[in-house]
């Protein structure tokens, strides 16, 4: 074989084996790229330094003091913004609503077809929140905070893994793919950082935990 075939061979081989790594990347679920992307754990350490212990206290909690999905631009509301942002080939119709796509829960490792299958999880739940210190809070700020697209607080997922998840925190709950762990954690204390949320004793010995093998 000449020098300049075996040059070329060479050259096609390359370019092959490109192609294939491009491929198998793009097959690859990217789970935690929808979300916006969390502190770094040392950062997240730092933050769970910070935040003030306390007991929860529910008293007076209503999932109506929190008002969402508010309208994000034109017909979208925060749902709909989310999905969209979530999923892949994501179509809508005329009033916003998802008809078709795909989106991969990372909590669970599910991929999905139907919107009818997610939820959007605040991964800091609104009761959760509300025990924390959101009973102080104007009506306002609730509603930011249950609509907020620039904290990691906002993901779909497979809708009864959320149900399942309910108003648990760290200690009691977590997603089921330990592969997303430490990304869970790192944005539950960055939104409860960023809020100024406190924490109970159960909860930051958990996060202390999860973020000591980040």
């Amino acid at each position: 074989m000449s020098k300049f075939y075996a040059r070329r061979r060479v050259s096609i081989l390359a370019a092959l084996s490109g192609l294939i790594a491009s491929v198998a990347l793009f097959n690859t679920p990217t789970a935690s790229a929808a979300l916006p992307t969390p502190v770094s754990a040392a950062t997240a350490r730092s933050y769970l330094a910070q935040l003030t212990v306390a007991t929860e206290d529910r008293t007076g909690y209503d999932r109506d003091l929190f008002p969402h999905w508010i309208t994000q631009s034109g017909a979208c509301n925060t749902r709909e913004t989310v999905l969209k942002r979530d999923g892949s080939g994501v179509v809508t119709d005329s009033s916003c609503a998802a008809t078709s796509g795909s989106w991969y829960s990372p909590y669970d490792g599910a991929t999905w077809t139907a919107a009818s299958d997610l939820d959007i999880d605040h991964l800091i739940p609104l009761a959760e929140a509300w025990d924390s210190g959101a009973d102080s809070w104007t009506t306002s700020r609730r509603q930011s905070f249950a609509n907020d697209l620039t904290r990691p607080q906002l993901i779909a997922v497979t809708d009864n893994v959320n149900q399942a998840k309910g108003d648990q925190d760290p200690s009691t709950w977590m997603p089921s793919r330990t592969a997303y762990r430490c990304t869970y954690v790192r944005a539950w204390v960055q939104v409860k950082y960023y809020y100024d949320l406190s924490v109970d004793s159960a909860e930051k010995s958990a996060l202390t935990n999860y973020l000591s093998s980040c």
